[in-house]
């Protein structure tokens, strides 16, 4: 597997930051290559990725999610496999640090040469450059604030 940790500070406050990252929904707005993604319940979600002609489907599942701290996933099926958490520091009152870090195990021989060239890693830093322009260009579109812990069968609004 590999690993890639990406950071940007962004100029909104924490729960302002953390609030836009639940509306996963929204993702396509920022994400390159991710064509969709649904919200199954409070912890699962099903994506359509488009990455270099090849399009995939997979679902993932919140394992831990702390308001205001982190949110921690991993793919459940399916051939793609990967797992990652996205963190949440506040830096001041209107200043949020957000740290994502994924471990991803890329399949076929295209997205192996993707990853040994550092593409992952680009995409993944410029997919954070677009979240703080989203972020602090459109504001908090909402946000889901429950709490789900590593082992729960499941969470409620």
């Amino acid at each position: 597997m590999s690993t890639v940790k990406e950071a940007v500070e962004v100029e909104v406050p924490l729960r302002a930051a953390y609030n836009q990252w639940t509306q996963f929904e929204e993702f396509p707005r920022f994400m390159e290559g991710v064509e969709e993604v649904r919200q199954l319940d409070d912890r699962h979600n099903h994506w359509t990725t488009s990455i270099g002609g090849v399009r995939r489907e997979f679902d993932t599942e919140i394992v831990d999610q702390l308001p205001d701290d982190r949110i921690t996933w991993r793919t459940v099926g399916g051939e793609t496999q990967q797992r990652g958490s996205v963190r949440f520091e506040r830096l001041d009152d209107s200043h949020t640090k957000v740290e994502l870090t994924m471990e991803v195990e890329p399949s076929g021989l295209a997205e192996k040469g993707a990853d040994a060239l550092g593409v992952i890693d680009r995409r993944v830093k410029g997919d954070l450059r677009r979240f703080k322009d989203y972020v602090e260009g459109s504001g908090s579109t909402g946000g889901w604030r429950g709490r789900i812990r590593p082992g729960d069968p499941g969470s409620t609004y």
